[in-house]
């Protein structure tokens, strides 16, 4: 077993060499089997123990037997203590998911402190079956059917599983002969958790109706991998094709607007069009990393064949909208108000009284100071640069130089003491307080980098 053990992790390149790992380790059976074949193995490595206190009596045990294996060994232990059950409580979520959370978070936080490369879990082949079960009735799509995979990645924390070569009755024959201590855990014997049923009830069952259950499983986990592969290589090529970068038309806009031509996209789904769920697998993939649900899915797919200018959707992370013929994606983002530096000028400039996008010349005697910065409103009215003094609708203008629904929340107004528009900014100055050749002071008014 060790052999397999030392040649899986150099297959699978789980460890950089020479790097430091952490181990997450419970008490139990599996856990400590990795310790003994990690020390065996001459890895470096550090323990670490969550103490969830959901097992009166037992979790200090368990906590207690661990800190003596690392002693035992002489390796650096850490350990932390947490009220999982008012944690669950405070955020909403099961006892379960509230304990994934919070041991990851703690993982996480010791491999930026102490540079461990990564932290390693005792997940076995059994639990990759359980895993697989468990998304195939989530309903979680192929990134779910391929149970555990050797490396997986929680936010920027790298997880490797060493042990998934293994079955649980190999573990529990190297655990046997070897005499290795460790500590049950009674709840793995409960039904409440559905894990655990699936682990005593559903996996037993199709044991007896198809004994070659085990390498069936891991045959269709490695098939269903190499689908998602190929399916995500197909979906980021079209992504890269159909998703541009925006130079937003207002500059006040945050970065990383997107555009998708929705042409593109039209034609990207077509080959599957007697197949709506295909077409409804890709465009979801497609933008999956944007938060879209399937309702809204379905809403765009009905969208692609008559695009109705306007629609919007909004995710968890984005917003989108479609207009002329792309649907514009944009990440949330608070709103700033951005900054105006007011200076004076040499009365010699003006032979530029509009600068542009970032920055315009007035004539500083026709502002009445104070100046004060504010969102536009839909009643606003100005008088646009070079259209002498008629006034216009600040909406109009925005109609005008095509700014998006997802761009108009960024578009301020500079006003002078008399409430009167000097600048829409970043789009267009107001004509009344324009530079000409009666102008003794000019003001120039800037956006801050």
């Amino acid at each position: 077993m060790l052999a397999r053990f030392k040649d899986y992790i150099a297959q699978q390149h789980l460890f950089p060499q020479g790097g430091e790992v952490l181990l997450a380790v419970s008490g139990g059976r599996d856990s400590v089997c990795m310790v003994r074949l990690a020390h065996l193995a001459g890895l470096r490595f550090a323990i670490a123990h969550c103490n969830f206190h959901l097992r009166p009596g037992d979790c200090d045990r368990d906590q207690s037997f661990v800190a003596n294996l690392a002693q035992q060994l002489r390796v650096p232990f850490h350990t932390a203590d947490f009220d999982t059950r008012d944690y669950a409580a405070a955020h909403g979520q099961s006892i379960e998911e509230a304990a994934r959370q919070l041991r990851y978070a703690f993982f996480a936080d010791l491999c930026r402190r102490h540079r461990y490369c990564c932290v390693a879990t005792a997940h076995h082949a059994d639990d990759s079956i359980e895993t697989f079960f468990l998304n195939l009735f989530r309903g979680t799509g192929l990134a779910g059917l391929h149970g555990i995979r050797p490396v997986s990645y929680h936010s920027d924390l790298r997880v490797v599983h060493p042990l998934l070569p293994f079955s649980r009755a190999e573990i529990d024959a190297y655990v046997e002969a070897n005499g290795i201590v460790f500590v049950d855990d009674v709840t793995n014997a409960q039904l409440e958790a559905r894990r655990n049923r699936i682990r005593l009830q559903l996996v037993p069952l199709l044991r007896q109706l198809y004994p070659a259950v085990d390498s069936t499983m891991q045959a269709n986990m490695e098939r269903m991998c190499d689908a998602e592969v190929l399916l995500a290589d197909h979906v980021a090529s079209l992504r890269a094709a159909l998703l541009q970068p925006v130079e937003p038309v207002v500059p006040t806009t945050p970065g990383g607007m997107l555009a998708v031509d929705l042409a593109g996209l039209q034609r990207a789904v077509e080959p599957f069009v007697r197949r709506p769920s295909a077409q409804r697998t890709l465009l979801f993939e497609l933008l999956r990393p944007y938060g879209f649900n399937a309702t809204q899915v379905d809403d765009l797919l009905s969208l692609l064949a008559k695009p109705r200018v306007g629609a919007q959707f909004d995710t968890a992370t984005h917003s989108a909208v479609v207009d002329r013929g792309r649907l514009l994606l944009a990440p949330h983002t608070a709103v700033a108000e951005p900054r105006i530096v007011a200076e004076p000028v040499p009365a010699a400039d003006l032979q530029c009284p509009d600068l542009g996008r970032k920055a315009i010349l007035v004539d500083a005697d026709r502002v009445a100071e104070p100046l004060a910065l504010r969102p536009w409103h839909a009643a606003d009215r100005f008088c646009p640069f070079g259209m002498q003094d008629r006034s216009r609708l600040v909406s109009d203008l925005l109609k005008d130089m095509h700014v998006s629904v997802l761009e108009k929340n960024n578009v301020f107004v500079l006003c002078d003491a008399r409430g009167r528009i000097v600048w829409v900014v970043g789009l267009r100055a107001d004509n009344r307080f324009r530079v000409d050749a009666s102008t003794a002071r000019v003001l120039r008014l800037a956006l801050a980098p």
